[in-house]
């Protein structure tokens, strides 16, 4: 990605989160990617990692209607992925998703503490509120139903180098970044 990208869309969510009243913890851990695809528009998303402990992990996400986040799963973080502000469109899977017939034809996820029964790559459509939990192996992608949207994200402890996978194994976690204007904040993998 350009530096001046990146500084835009920091530009963007911090403005978003100010807009409704998201204080940030002083210094946060900026995490902008276009997950090495070099098309942000189409597969982005901004992050603010809030807390980095052992035994878990904060964080809180801006994307943009049209920004998907490519599929993939975890296979040691469980995570609850809350929708703050917005609408949120998630498709999950109970495993790696294939071409052809599912194996399985139903798997329950909690919504809100609550069992939901869903297809393989249904839509789950999460209003602002409105939280789904995920354990490792569940495949899941997810993009705003509305013109913006703020994430939150809990899990257990967040390993970002070794702890995402992918289906599309051209996908990258963090962007390469070409230097076209200086860098207004230093992302979480620049440190």
């Amino acid at each position: 990605m350009k530096r001046s990208a990146l500084n835009r869309a920091w530009r963007e969510a911090a403005a978003c989160f100010a807009r409704h009243h998201w204080a940030l913890p002083p210094d946060p851990r900026w995490d902008i990617t276009d997950f090495g695809l070099g098309d942000f528009n189409r597969f982005g998303l901004t992050l603010i990692n809030l807390a980095t402990e052992p035994e878990y992990c904060e964080k809180l996400m801006y994307a943009r209607r049209g920004q998907m986040t490519p599929c993939h799963m975890h296979a040691r973080k469980k995570e609850d992925i809350i929708c703050r502000v917005g609408e949120l469109a998630l498709r999950l899977w109970p495993a790696r998703p294939a071409a052809g017939p599912a194996l399985v034809t139903n798997f329950a996820v909690p919504v809100n503490g609550s069992p939901r029964a869903l297809t393989p790559g249904q839509v789950l459509s999460l209003p602002a509120g409105s939280r789904v939990t995920l354990v490792p192996g569940v495949w899941h992608e997810f993009q705003p139903d509305s013109d913006e949207c703020i994430i939150g994200e809990v899990s257990t402890a967040n390993d970002d180098q070794q702890d995402n996978f992918f289906l599309d194994p051209a996908i990258g976690r963090f962007p390469g970044i070409e230097e076209d204007e200086p860098a207004a904040i230093r992302l979480v993998s620049e440190r």
